[in-house]
């Protein structure tokens, strides 16, 4: 795991998010905010979730549904994602059909439930679009 914000006690502000996450990541989490509130009425905390190990991250939310989490990580992010349906089907239609990083990060998963969780590290425009297109499995977009 790479190194990220785990200091529980210093809530970080987005100066310090975006020093330590740098530039090329800052562009991509600016790309990801910018598609994601389009599509859903976005909702964004910064949290510290799941004990010590995770550090500092934004929830994504529409409305009260979860969508992701974003870690911040020196350098780079973390997009973790819970994607699962009961139509098994549709749901290897859908990782099949995604870039091959998607595949392999599938192949991979934390399984939970009807699916599994992915930690996904974007490094490109393409990968956010892939994520958009994982979210919007997960939740149809809403038209503004």
């Amino acid at each position: 795991m790479s190194n990220r914000m785990l200091d529980k006690n210093n809530i970080p502000t987005e100066k310090e998010i975006f020093e330590f996450i740098g530039n090329d990541t800052k562009k991509l989490l600016k790309q990801f905010e910018e598609t994601f509130d389009k599509q859903y009425d976005m909702q964004k905390e910064l949290k510290f979730p799941f004990g010590n190990n995770y550090g500092w991250g934004y929830k994504y939310s529409h409305k009260t549904k979860h969508l992701c989490y974003i870690f911040f990580e020196s350098g780079d992010m973390d997009v973790m994602m819970q994607i699962s349906s009961k139509d098994k089907e549709k749901l290897n239609e859908v990782i099949n059909g995604g870039l091959s990083l998607t595949k392999e990060l599938w192949k991979n998963k934390y399984p939970c439930s009807d699916g599994g969780w992915i930690n996904y590290r974007p490094k490109t425009k393409e990968d956010i679009e892939e994520i958009i297109r994982l979210l919007a499995f997960k939740k149809k977009p809403v038209v503004k």
